[in-house]
């Protein structure tokens, strides 16, 4: 099987840095199954946030509503990819992929016919768990398939267009809701998915280095809880007198991270590989992701709401006002992996620290209310390049420490920067943009020294969307006040959500800056592992082997 699917040896995830380039017969369509595949996973992730405003308006949904929403893909997806990455793994990654498009169908629309918020919320994270079936699946065959300089660029090329489509969501929704209603952002990926699932069926590969090792299934249900346990205990941080469920949820967490350790540590084949994953090349590029994947996410869901409340604009320009990030995305990535083959991971990785730096200080300080386009396109396109330039070595680092049977385990990690990153980021703004537009909103009440009853309060501290609704009810010159007074306290939510954007960045540099590697102890790194793990797969092939040659008695 080895020999019709590839181009020479490329059955191991780590590469030397002197190893010559592999790929697969038919290498192009292939990887444009994969990343088509993909792209259903990044697309689902994008769509909900353009929508965010005409979703609060339908269900008059609090500001932590909207919140669930937005995370509930990534929420089902981060808690996920590491099990499913481990299951594919063993049991068959086009296996698993086929099912994860073939589920994404009935999820996509029972997200855009759902009949309340909670329905809504349910949906997206179901068809989270969907592309938590698919997307590790994707480069993981990339990881098997390809090796050398071949993989770097076929990694570049995989983050690239996975970001751009993520980016283009936004967009495409924008027109679907000048036209339709709220949902039928949700049947965006529809095509695509139908589409990916014919690729899928007809040009990739299966059963490439695969594992016969047992799952550790016990694991896999430890760290669906502990993510989804987390990523829900900040959402709901920001939430009044939910306390004991705050605080609940955050013990949950605690537990199932003790709980996740020691089965790591004592299964016999355990899903995430502590000895391969304290590797300095893994888990600082792991954290590296993390942070700079989760910033693209919260800019674009903090972005969204922005743009629409306070700049006013329509669906369509909302989504048109992102294409800066979508295309220095596109054009950098690729010039990523020649800067990682020439500088490593290191460099080019605080090379992109440094313009999602720019990003968020440019939101910080320019992003006011009737600001002209220039200000906008500027923040996103910096945030574009920093992700096209750090996206590359955060995978690619992740996917050249570790030896080919955990494949599955460095790219279930590389996704679950994308899916953990965004889900923590977006929980975390949505977070302090729910407690800061609050508080301003209920100071702003205190000092009109009008007399407003509580529940009218609550309305009007509740979300953006729900003051506006409320305004509605009053005489226009009341009107303008309510939504003035919205705009400004959104503002002010907001501006923590950059700050702490801007905190993440800067403690993911000092991290990257100190922890990484340079270029010549990489190199040196990564030939050892290999070394390492070329011997230990050795070994354990050692016993079968010699008794097959045995005489016959």
């Amino acid at each position: 099987m080895a020999e019709a699917v590839t181009r020479g040896d490329s059955a191991r995830a780590s590469s030397t840095p002197d190893e010559r380039s592999t790929s697969p017969v038919r290498s192009g369509v292939v990887l444009g199954s994969l990343i088509a595949v993909a792209a259903v996973a990044n697309l689902g992730l994008a769509v909900a946030n353009v929508a965010l405003p005409s979703i609060g308006k339908h269900f008059d949904a609090s500001q932590t509503e909207l919140n669930l929403v937005a995370v509930g893909y990534s929420l089902g997806l981060a808690a996920s990819v590491l099990y499913f990455g481990a299951v594919g793994d063993r049991y068959g990654r086009k296996l698993l992929l086929i099912l994860g498009m073939i589920l994404t169908i009935p999820a996509d629309c029972l997200a855009a016919w759902a009949p309340s918020i909670d329905v809504l919320f349910a949906a997206r994270v179901i068809g989270g768990l969907a592309a938590g079936m698919a997307y590790p699946t994707t480069l993981a065959l990339i990881t098997a398939l390809w090796s050398g300089p071949a993989r770097t660029k076929s990694i570049a090329l995989w983050a690239a267009i996975g970001g751009g489509i993520s980016a283009l969501g936004p967009l495409c929704s924008g027109i679907l809701l000048e036209h339709y209603w709220w949902g039928s952002v949700f049947l965006l990926t529809l095509p695509l998915a139908v589409i990916a699932l014919v690729m899928a069926l007809l040009l990739v590969p299966s059963h490439v280095s695969e594992s016969t090792d047992r799952v550790d299934h016990p694991g896999g249900i430890l760290s669906i809880v502990l993510v989804g346990a987390l990523i829900l205990g900040i959402n709901f941080a920001a939430v009044p007198n939910e306390t004991t469920l705050i605080v609940g949820l955050f013990l949950v967490a605690a537990l199932g991270l003790v709980a996740f350790y020691i089965r790591q540590r004592r299964a016999k084949n355990p899903l995430y590989d502590l000895a391969v994953a304290a590797r300095p090349t893994f888990w600082v590029a792991g954290v590296a992701g993390i942070i700079v994947f989760g910033a693209l996410m919260g800019s674009m869901y903090i972005g969204q709401q922005f743009l629409q409340n306070v700049l006013g604009y329509s669906t369509i320009d909302a989504g048109l006002a992102i294409l800066p990030a979508v295309v220095c995305m596109v054009i950098v990535a690729p010039r990523s992996a020649k800067l990682v083959e020439a500088q490593g991971a290191r460099l080019t990785l605080l090379f992109g620290y440094v313009f999602v730096m720019l990003g968020f200080l440019t939101m910080l300080f320019l992003w006011k209310e009737n600001i002209p386009y220039w200000k906008v396109g500027l923040g996103y396109a910096f945030v574009g390049i920093g992700v096209g330039l750090a996206g590359t070595p955060a995978s690619h680092s992740l996917t050249g420490s570790v030896p080919v049977k955990r494949v599955g385990m460095a790219s279930g990690t590389a996704d679950l920067q994308r899916d953990l990153g965004g889900a923590i980021m977006q929980s975390i703004f949505g977070a302090l943009l729910t407690a800061g537009y609050a508080a301003a909103a209920g100071a702003a009440i205190a000092a009109s020294g009008k007399n407003v009853n509580s529940t009218v309060q609550t309305e009007l501290t509740k979300s953006f969307s729900s003051a506006a609704d409320t305004a509605q009810r009053y005489p226009a010159s009341v009107q303008e006040q309510i939504i003035a007074g919205a705009k400004t306290s959104f503002l002010q939510g907001d501006q923590w959500a950059y700050v702490a954007g801007i905190v993440a960045v800067l403690l993911g540099a000092v991290l990257v800056y100190f922890m990484f590697p340079r270029l010549d102890k990489e190199k040196r790194l990564l030939a050892e592992y290999h070394s390492q793990d070329a011997g230990e797969t050795a070994a354990e092939t050692a016993p079968s082997t010699e008794q097959s040659l045995e005489p016959i008695s």
